[in-house]
């Protein structure tokens, strides 16, 4: 069936009264390639396996990502800045290949056969990572004398072959999670709406419950029963939530892929500058291009608005008088104005994702250096418990999993009451708060360290005096996080959800390899190892140094988002102080 003739028989289903009242009207399908119906697919029916996939997988993921450190350190004998930068480095790689997720999602797979697949993918790194902690000959020996001996470069290349599939895995996996949770509720809906945002607080909740329980339980039992074990049962974990997810498969809604969004943007950028050469120039808006049917020419995407912005781009739909518009046209030739302004969408959000990255650097000390302090304060918990240095960040998890309820069922009615705002605040509003408490966040981390480093006995401090920054830390998440998948959901066309939600968990990726190239510019910039403000031994560095660089970079940021902020207006011309996407107020 081509274009013209899947536009027609929609406009057939359309017609139908009980089309209308049940069936989605966002090009969804279900699991037979039928229009869904929503009185049997998504919503809150399929939502919760999506969840409790999301549970066991980041339970897999923070398992690893915070035993990491000490793992390269004892197991593998790398320095202690070494070890924290490569676990930097892999984290930046596994949520930077996001991108390359989003991509083969949107133009070939969909997102459900994406997550199954980067899934597999992602099971086999962790069954290499449990052989490199179990079997003797991937590991040197046993550290028993300074200086220890090396990993060989076999059992290094296997520890990071294991390593690199968890991050293509990664990368697949947490670009279409989000998005396709998000597709189980018509947007077009007004009930369905509110659940969805609903639906985005909750999986936030869920990425928490799963990182409480890596960075707890499975912490625990790696430190009793050994990195085999910590890592073996994240490994069946893994394989356990890609049950989970397959379990749910007739209860969801699909969105077929609708080719590649990058094609697309390259298109437009193309057909405006030959146009631009050319001499053309836009006078009107009944000089563009748009296809005469319902839906536009990319398949399974609604049409969208011309909107006054980036004008230049208007120029890859212009109708030349000796070319006249017909049914078979080449994009590469003439674009339609969707498809223009979905490239002008994705430009337009790129200032509030390059303003957002600072907390992204700030919060990948949670599983670096947050985690070495702990490593040498006191960590007794009672006569006879020591916590796990690996469990510390549950400070930061457990706030979360109370603000997020806290916040839907009592902050948000709250605010609404007195905004008159569906969400309370925007999208773009929470951002900001987050990006703020970061501020007080890394501050806390500066003046816990000093006294810690200035204390007559630091190893005698207690591991609580981390509470605060911990605390701040996931504070600022919990209102920056959720406010970026709303505003990048919201502000995503139909054929770039998946890519959206992949800029902005990129930005986790670039904060990371940031803090490593800030890690190293200070130890290069202040006597290396040996002399600078970070060595292997931390009662010797001047690690609140750091931290109040990282509170400096956090404060100009916060400005710089502010501007950025208030000057924004989204695709459907809102600005910051009302919502994104002029998202519906509430009556009253």
């Amino acid at each position: 069936m081509d274009p013209i003739q899947k536009q027609l028989s929609y406009k057939k289903l359309e017609s139908s009264p009980i089309s209308n009242m049940t069936f989605v009207s966002d090009g969804c399908v279900d699991f037979r390639g039928r229009m869904a119906d929503k009185r049997k697919t998504g919503g809150w029916r399929a939502s919760p396996f999506i969840i409790v996939n999301e549970v066991a997988e980041r339970l897999a993921f923070f398992a690893v990502a915070v035993s990491m450190v000490l793992y390269l350190v004892t197991q593998m004998h790398q320095s202690l800045p070494n070890a924290a930068t490569h676990v930097t480095d892999w984290i930046g790689a596994a949520y930077v290949l996001t991108l390359v997720g989003a991509f083969i999602a949107d133009a070939y797979l969909g997102r459900f056969l994406t997550i199954i697949t980067f899934s597999f993918i992602y099971f086999a790194g962790m069954v290499m990572l449990t052989l490199s902690a179990k079997l003797d000959n991937l590991r040197p020996p046993l550290c028993l004398k300074r200086p220890c001996p090396q990993a060989s470069d076999g059992q290094t290349a296997f520890l990071y072959t294991a390593l690199g599939l968890i991050a293509i895995g990664t990368g697949g996996i947490k670009p279409c999670v989000s998005s396709f949770g998000a597709d189980q509720f018509d947007e077009e809906d007004d009930g369905e709406v509110v659940k969805k945002y609903a639906f985005f607080n909750w999986f936030f909740f869920a990425i928490n419950m799963g990182a409480l329980l890596g960075i707890t339980l499975m912490v625990y039992v790696q430190q009793e029963k050994g990195f085999a074990w910590g890592f073996g049962i994240p490994t069946i974990t893994m394989f356990v939530s890609i049950v989970i997810l397959a379990a749910g498969f007739s209860n969801y809604r699909y969105k077929k892929p609708m080719g590649s969004a990058f094609t697309r943007f390259v298109q437009v950028m193309v057909v405006a500058t030959k146009n631009h050469l050319h001499g053309h120039q836009v006078i009107s808006e009944d000089q563009l291009y748009e296809v005469p049917t319902r839906e536009s020419d990319i398949l399974g995407a609604r049409k969208l608005t011309h909107t006054p912005q980036y004008r230049f781009l208007d120029k890859a739909a212009i109708i030349k008088p000796q070319e006249p518009p017909t049914t078979t046209r080449n994009r590469w030739n003439q674009c339609t104005i969707t498809q223009v302004e979905e490239f002008k969408c994705f430009i337009r959000v790129l200032p509030i994702w390059a303003t957002t990255i600072a907390l992204s650097i700030s919060f990948a000390q949670l599983s670096t250096f947050f985690i070495s302090q702990a490593t040498i304060m006191d960590r007794k918990l009672g006569p006879h418990f020591i916590i796990p240095s690996g469990s510390i960040p549950v400070f930061s998890a457990i706030n979360a999993l109370i603000l997020v309820p806290i916040y839907e069922k009592l902050i948000v009615p709250f605010l609404r009451s007195k905004t008159g705002h569906q969400r309370g605040i925007t999208s773009l509003q929470r951002m900001g708060v987050g990006l703020f408490i970061s501020i007080f966040a890394m501050a806390s981390a500066a003046v816990v360290e000093h006294k810690r480093r200035t204390h007559a006995n630091p190893n005698t401090l207690s591991v609580f005096w981390l509470f605060p920054q911990f605390f701040l830390m996931g504070t600022a998440e919990v209102f920056t996080y959720v406010g970026q998948l709303e505003f990048f959901y919201d502000e995503a066309t139909d054929g770039t959800r998946s890519i959206s939600s992949a800029m902005f968990l990129s930005e986790i990726g670039i904060g990371s390899w940031l803090s490593t190239a800030i890690v190293k510019i200070i130890e290069k910039a202040t006597g290396k190892e040996e002399k600078g403000w970070l060595r292997n031994d931390l009662n010797a560095s001047k690690l609140d140094y750091f931290y109040w660089i990282l509170m400096s970079i956090n404060v100009v940021n916060l400005v710089a988002y502010m501007i950025v902020a208030r000057r924004y207006k989204g695709r459907d011309g809102a600005s910051a102080t009302r919502s994104v996407r002029d998202e519906s107020m509430v009556d009253g």
